[in-house]
């Protein structure tokens, strides 16, 4: 198994998934593998909106059966999703995401690309994603990836014939893919991008039909499938002790962020793809009748010629014996005129000669960062394994005037080491990841640079070039600079090697709510990026406010030390929001960014540069009560969000809760999708539902309808049916329906004005069905359907208030909602007059 994990996380060579990760050290078996993928030239292009989307057992399948270069097009990074295992959320779940499915692509051989497009939420219709999305440039997108990929296949996950039936951003990842695939060929098409790719057209394009297309499994036993391919993606690799299923399962379980980790299967699994344009391949071979042999390049057959051979005759006990058959084979690769194959094949014939070698070649940074103009050194380490004769003859890192001629011979399992020192120039550009660098919009990221568009991450700021000698032929062999070092309770690590500023700093706190004209301290946080910095930090702040003292010195000793400054900030007296932002002085320069380091197990650590500043929103608002007691589920930032406004949130574990343990508290308040991930209250309903019979306020917030354990009767003390209702429009126009009732009353006012300004969605899984003991207080809805008037509904149960509500109050409360502040406040408040109740909660 161990060995298994190393193949896997051999990316598909030339366009490495990810930096960072271990060494790749094949076995025998794995290597033989290579070879195989080695001498098969096809490419096959899958398509879908998000991470997740994908088919993994179709991608192993195609990349490890077929043996064919595998790439996954998912056009958003995901970044409107939710995160069970952390706090990332938009933009940088986006790049937490983006790891987790470059971790899948390593184990189930696949490469992965993107487009611009921004993940900004459920959508329900194609056209409504393609007002938000910038859809000429997701388009031009799809069509530079099939130039530059070249697919000879090219596999939609989702149907475009069925607009309106899944996610918008589903429908709109196939009907892009319809038009690019008849685009591609097309000079006239995007001809701007012909200045550094050329056009291309794929052979076919297939839908990854399915069951659920039909409703069920007796439905769809009945279609014709005279027009699909059906391939049994359940096959078992002997080389690999795996099955293909078992593949896809581990590379499916990489989402955790998603809570997509699952059991392996094992055993014949059927899929099927329907042909939508192209000649219908015979024999459920998805390659057929594309010429995938050497034979495929002028000037293939030689190459072919001496690969085959080695395929046909691996020596698995010493596979060092075939490197000069691979050598020459590389030598005549590099007169092959096809410059898309030559560059492809040529990565991974390296890639094979240094395993059967038994190469090992790291350039290590000492140091996990540095800075533009400080000095970085470099630890290198050469080995060669085996009896071959190879002679080490330079050592270039890219990008700076740092150049090492040992032209020495690497003598069988004698470590080699050398060191090489250097200043990083002043230009160099920082590590985050390219697609926040400019602002963007609400559908689509900015990337000035077409060559970075679809690429999984920013290049790496330094590579290491080995030029080897081996059999008298120069390879050179291009290595990323990384980090590594070692933890006593993990051991061996690899981090990026990242550029990063002198000094950057944070506001922890994105979002300060004034509820009166108070002043509030501020904490601005500053971390020095190298040894010895000092300056001077202010705080720019929005017209009206006023900020003390105007700026304040600072000097940091040591790279990586934080410290801590103050500033009063004062609000005007009226409502306003705005933004405040350290500005840091030192010299003649100017620091502005905050750094974010996003740091999990099963991804590289991410250095994300962001915009350093924080909202601040001077409110009217009003509530009653002061003791919350808080369940959380899958996970939000509510209880911050309720502290600002001046409750005591106290996060509650529902194991704990006994008879009588609740009535301490004003309000008790039930985190998101609380149902669905928290087992124990299945078994804690009655002691809640007693808690507002005898007089308290409970708030459910949204759950995922029919996924919770089938002990729950109910949600709710009263009949509730959940749905899949969801109103997607942050703009949609709300009608109050009970205008009398206190939710929209007391103690503060309500009005329309208060669902300005809401961002992604109004709310969703708004209940269908109640017993007539709630009344609605709301309605909204998408354009063009009904009504939806579930989405805050309360109901008086004994002496206390039971509420459901859907609308995302998880995503509104903490960018500053005003309105939805407003409205919180008020379900808080519900039943109370204007005198707090008396609480002995000790905080």
């Amino acid at each position: 198994m161990k060995h298994f994990w190393v193949f896997l996380s051999l990316a598909t060579l030339l366009f490495a998934n990810s930096f960072a990760q271990k060494p790749d050290k094949l076995t025998s078996a794995e290597l033989f593998h290579e070879i195989q993928k080695l001498n098969f030239l096809g490419t096959a292009l899958y398509v879908a909106a998000h991470p997740d989307d994908e088919n993994t057992s179709l991608i192993s399948y195609l990349a490890n059966h077929d043996k064919a270069r595998t790439v996954y097009i998912s056009l958003t990074r995901g970044d409107g999703g939710q995160n069970l295992i952390g706090p990332e959320l938009r933009e940088l779940l986006g790049v937490l995401r983006t790891q987790e499915l470059l971790a899948a692509r390593n184990i189930d051989g696949g490469e992965q690309r993107f487009s611009r497009a921004n993940d900004f939420g459920f959508s329900k219709h194609p056209k409504e994603t393609f007002k938000i999305w910038d859809k000429d440039k997701v388009l031009a997108d799809v069509v530079w990836a099939i130039r530059n990929i070249q697919p000879d296949v090219i596999i939609n996950r989702f149907d475009h014939r069925t607009p309106g039936s899944t996610h918008g951003h589903h429908t709109a990842s196939a009907v892009l893919s319809m038009e690019a695939y008849d685009l591609a060929d097309n000079p006239q098409a995007y001809a701007d991008q012909l200045n550094s790719t050329t056009t291309w057209q794929p052979k076919r394009v297939f839908y990854n039909t399915s069951w659920w297309q039909y409703g069920s499994q007796e439905a769809f036993e009945k279609v014709d499938k005279s027009n699909m391919v059906k391939l049994d993606v359940g096959t078992y690799y002997p080389e690999l002790g795996l099955s293909n299923n078992e593949i896809a399962a581990m590379a499916r379980s990489q989402h955790l962020c998603q809570g997509f980790g699952r059991l392996t299967d094992r055993g014949s699994d059927n899929e099927y793809i329907e042909l939508l344009k192209g000649d219908m391949p015979k024999n459920h071979d998805v390659f057929e009748g594309i010429n995938t042999t050497w034979s495929r390049v002028k000037g293939g057959e030689a190459v072919g010629e001496i690969l085959y051979e080695i395929e046909e005759n691996f020596d698995f006990q010493d596979p060092s014996k075939h490197i000069t058959d691979l050598v020459k084979a590389y030598q005549q690769l590099q007169k092959v005129e096809d410059e898309h194959w030559k560059t492809l094949k040529s990565q991974e014939l390296k890639n094979i000669i240094q395993a059967a070698a038994g190469l090992y070649l790291e350039a290590s940074s000492s140091s996990a960062s540095a800075t533009p103009g400080s000095k970085a050194t470099i630890t290198i380490e050469t080995i060669n394994r085996t009896s071959p004769s190879v002679t080490l003859k330079e050592i270039d890192i890219v990008g700076v005037d740092a150049h090492l001629t040992p032209n020495k011979i690497l003598e069988d399992n004698q470590r080699e080491n050398f060191e090489i020192s250097f200043t990083v120039p002043q230009n160099t550009s920082y590590t985050s990841p390219y697609w926040l660098n400019e602002p963007g919009t609400l559908g689509t990221y900015t990337v000035k640079d077409q060559t970075l568009i679809g690429k999984p991450e920013t290049p790496s700021a330094f590579k290491a070039i080995f030029t080897l000698v081996i059999d008298g032929v120069e390879i050179p062999f291009e290595k990323e600079v990384v980090h590594r070092y070692s933890k006593p309770d993990k051991g061996e690590q690899y981090e990026p090697f990242a550029i990063l500023p002198e000094v950057t700093s944070t506001i922890d706190e994105k979002v300060l709510i004034f509820a009166n004209a108070d002043t509030k301290e501020v904490q601005v946080k500053i971390r020095s990026g190298k040894n010895d910095v000092s300056g001077m930090v202010e705080l720019d702040h929005p017209n009206g406010w006023t900020v003390s003292p105007s700026s304040i010195p600072f000097s940091i000793a040591q790279k990586g030390e934080e410290i801590s400054v103050s500033f009063n900030v004062s609000p005007p007296n009226t409502e306003s929001e705005g933004k405040i932002a350290p500005r840091i002085k030192m010299g003649n320069k100017v620091f502005d960014k905050e750094l974010v380091e996003i740091d999990y197990d099963h991804i590289p650590k991410q250095s994300v540069l962001l915009p350093s500043e924080a909202k601040v929103v001077r409110m009217d608002i009003k509530k009653s009560g002061e003791h919350i007691a808080y369940i959380m589920g899958a996970g939000d930032m509510v209880p911050e969000s309720l502290e600002q406004i001046g409750y005591q949130v106290h996060l509650v574990d529902p194991n704990d809760i006994q008879d009588g343990d609740l009535d301490k508290y004003d309000a008790v308040v039930v985190g998101i999708r609380a149902y669905n991930v928290i087992d124990a209250l299945k078994f804690k309903q009655p002691v809640l539902f007693d808690y507002v019979k005898n007089g308290g306020t409970m708030i459910v917030q949204y759950n995922t309808a029919g996924r919770w354990a089938r002990q729950f009767e109910n949600i709710a003390p009263y009949e509730v049916t959940l749905s899949r209702d969801r109103v997607t429009d942050e703009n949609a126009e709300v009608e109050i329906l009970a205008p009398n009732h206190s939710l929209v009353n007391y103690p503060n006012t309500i009005t329309k004005k208060d669902f300005d300004g809401w961002v992604q969605e109004r709310g969703l899984y708004f209940p269908s069905e109640w017993s007539s003991e709630f009344t609605p207080v709301l309605s909204m809805k998408d354009e063009g359907e009904s009504n939806k008037q579930g989405g805050l509904i309360v109901a008086p149960y004994g002496e206390g208030h039971y509420i459901y509500t859907g609308l995302s109050f998880f995503r509104e409360l903490p960018v500053g909602v005003s309105g939805a502040y407003k409205l919180f406040a008020n379900m808080l408040s519900i039943g109370k007059d204007e005198v707090k109740r008396d609480s002995n909660v000790k905080g």
